[in-house]
């Protein structure tokens, strides 16, 4: 079950992208507090959050050299790599902020991971040469349903088109670096940690403009709680994720990286009834079982995939 290239099993893929997922799900919750304890805008949330990650994530390069176990990646190969894949970063991040800002959490939620696993499968089809199969567009299919009743369940949600364009444009971004990450991470050699540390340091460039228009240091009155909330994004949700991410989307097929990655809102959902206080709803519980199914459906379906295909030079 391991990848040719990386050597991680897909298993421990899989099982790497579920944590993500769970871990980008308080990220939201930590950026509403920030914008309650501040004036901090989107693309400075944006900067910082990639910012504090790259640090934290060449800090762990310092402390765990790499060690190599095939030939290394050229120069120029990496280059490309770690500036197609930061843009998208950088996209998806920021676009997604700004459509929460303008048409509100609920429709920019929907719309951008709603619309990320239909542009996935259709991208890894045409670029990648990636079946989906009738289970996988089934579980796909069910995904989306349960975000959408997860999500919108409560009611009230108000839909601005230039705020439902911001959340496509996320939904492209997420596409894109999930499409270059699977395509990339087959090379041999390919070090993923190093890829994940280059996207965030190109991210953190491309939002660095954004940041000093909008203001990069905002105005608080609770300036430690503003840091540790800062340190959380960039450690958790931010270094911590991306890195597992990153590591999980090269060995795992891209649309069941799309659909595992929708456990981001059960994982905010739950952490709102928990922590929040906020009332658990029928909508809760049927839209975060039937995100649940259809992630552990595809994780079934890709770790026999996995087996399947690992058997094969030994029947052959």
């Amino acid at each position: 079950m391991s990848h040719s290239s990386s050597g991680l099993p897909v298993g421990r893929g899989l099982l790497y992208l579920i944590v993500a997922g769970a871990a980008w799900g308080t990220a939201g919750a930590a950026a509403s507090l920030v914008y309650r304890a501040s004036d901090m805008g989107p693309a400075a949330l944006s900067f910082w959050r990639c910012a504090t990650g790259v640090a934290l994530l060449l800090a762990a390069r310092l402390l765990r050299p790499r060690v190599w176990t095939a030939a290394p990646v050229p120069a120029g190969r990496r280059l490309l790599r770690a500036g197609a894949t930061g843009v998208g970063l950088a996209v998806f991040q920021t676009a997604y902020f700004a459509a929460v800002q303008s048409t509100g959490l609920a429709v920019a939620t929907v719309v951008t991971l709603g619309a990320g696993p239909v542009l996935i499968a259709l991208g890894a089809r045409l670029t990648l040469g990636e079946r989906l199969g009738g289970p996988g567009l089934t579980a796909v299919t069910g995904a989306i349903a349960g975000l959408a009743v997860l999500v919108l369940g409560s009611g009230g949600a108000t839909v601005r088109p230039w705020g439902v364009l911001l959340a496509l444009a996320s939904a492209a971004g997420y596409s894109a670096m999930t499409l270059l990450t699977r395509r990339w991470g087959r090379a041999v050699g390919a070090d993923h940690f190093a890829a994940t540390v280059g996207a965030f340091a190109v991210a953190t460039l491309c939002l660095l403009p954004f940041a000093l228009v909008e203001g990069v240091v905002p105005h608080t009155a609770e300036p430690v709680r503003l840091l540790w909330l800062l340190g959380y994004i960039g450690t958790v949700p931010t270094a911590l994720a991306y890195a597992l991410y990153f590591a999980g989307a090269a060995v795992v097929r891209s649309a069941t990286v799309s659909v595992i990655m929708l456990l981001e809102p059960v994982s905010a959902a739950v952490l709102a009834v928990a922590l929040l206080g906020e009332r658990l709803t029928a909508a809760t519980v049927i839209g975060t079982a039937l995100m649940l199914g259809s992630v552990a459906g595809l994780a079934v379906a890709e770790a026999r995939e996995a087996r399947a295909v690992a058997r094969e030079p030994a029947l052959a």
